[in-house]
């Protein structure tokens, strides 16, 4: 096996890695070296020892799709007894529950439902920004922005996102990319589109303005070589927004983490934590024109996320006050807020409220502590 250590040099002198050097550091399993090179360059960028975190809950408006992802135990078939759609008040419940305890973000995702028009996303984001127009709505993912360009009655993507964008949404959330390569595409998820439909959906948000972020899932089967070329596209993509002088930073963060295989019927083998901090340092390493890399604690635990925090991660992700998609496969992992500020403690940082727009509301010293308390209400 080629040593790394001349590509991780190159990567800590500034230069750029390619794709053949990817894939061997990722055939590589000298983690530890790889966490140290990756959490060198973080530091680089981030010398003080801050870790962030956005107070945020997910709302899953429908668990109703039509493209039946094999890894995907959440969805269920349009016309399934156990097929749902919230009403739009239990949603502004959700939010107002969250603005309560502080938060300022709702990851809103959902199947590609389609019993729903285009104008019950435009509807439902007007009235959630006339009741709460201080909350961002970080929401919906590539696939169902293609799913909602299928039900527009012939809009073209740009216009789909053009309207949504002024409807009310402020980010995309980076759900569904999944890998970003057709061979394992086809294998998992026939019907959710190629690689490049995601990329459009999120060029096209670059191009009008908007922020996203960008996720990888380990563990479907892949090669080496098909997660490097993930990263690669990833690179390209954000090389792209950033030459272009569109207004929007692009991939604000990139959040990579592991298939959870549990009561789907995809049965394949769970990924180490060694395989994710691998990926995780990887990922700090390659992509070198993203700024903030976000650590995945709801897939890999408390202990791992911690750790992830060595490894290149400057962001510990949204407390996710409620999560059904994941934990539908098998990830059961819930942290409070209090916990999460506890984690970033014990790994040596200072914990620090955010944004989505990774912009620092407050930083915590170490007796600080927030006060709410919370009630989820199902």
């Amino acid at each position: 096996m080629v040593a790394i250590d001349s590509i991780l040099d190159k990567a800590l002198r500034g230069e750029r890695v390619n794709l053949d050097e990817a894939v061997v550091l990722f055939e590589s399993n000298e983690v530890e070296k790889l966490g140290h090179a990756a959490n060198i360059l973080m530091e680089r960028r981030y010398p003080d020892p801050i870790t962030t975190f956005v107070i945020g809950r997910n709302i899953n408006y429908t668990n109703v799709c039509d493209v039946y992802c094999r890894f995907c135990a959440f969805y269920r078939r349009p016309g399934s007894e156990e097929g749902y759609v919230l009403p739009d008040e239990v949603i502004f419940q959700k939010i107002q529950e969250t603005i309560d305890v502080g938060g300022t973000e709702i990851l809103m995702q959902g199947g590609t439902n389609p019993n729903l028009p285009f104008s019950y996303y435009t509807d439902l984001l007007r009235n959630i920004k006339k009741r709460f127009p201080g909350i961002t709505m970080h929401s919906f993912s590539p696939a169902e922005i293609q799913k909602m360009k299928v039900v527009s009655d012939g809009l073209p993507l740009e216009e789909v996102v053009r309207q949504i964008h002024e409807a009310g949404l402020d980010s995309l959330p980076g759900g569904g990319a999944e890998i970003l390569d057709d061979r394992t595409r086809r294998k998992i998820s026939r019907l959710k589109g190629s690689w490049t439909d995601w990329m459009d959906v999120m060029k096209t948000a670059h191009r009008i303005g908007m922020n996203t972020t960008a996720t990888m899932v380990i563990g479907l089967g892949e090669s080496m070589e098909e997660r490097a070329l993930h990263l690669m596209r990833v690179r390209d993509a954000q090389d792209e927004c950033i030459q272009s002088g569109f207004d929007s930073e692009g991939f604000l963060a990139f959040i990579p983490w592991t298939f959870q295989p549990d009561n789907t019927n995809l049965k394949l083998e769970r990924q180490t934590p060694e395989e994710y901090l691998k990926t995780v340092a990887i990922s700090r390493i390659v992509l070198d024109n993203i700024k903030h890399f976000q650590s995945s604690w709801v897939t890999m635990g408390p202990e791992i996320g911690r750790l992830s925090l060595q490894y290149g991660c400057d962001d510990f992700g949204s407390t996710m006050i409620e999560e059904n998609v994941v934990s539908s496969a098998g990830a059961t992992h819930k942290v409070n807020i209090e916990s999460i500020l506890s984690i970033i403690r014990s790994a040596g940082k200072i914990p620090a409220q955010r944004n989505t727009k990774y912009e620092i509301l407050r930083v915590f010293d170490e007796n600080m502590t927030i006060e709410h308390d919370f009630v989820m209400q199902n």
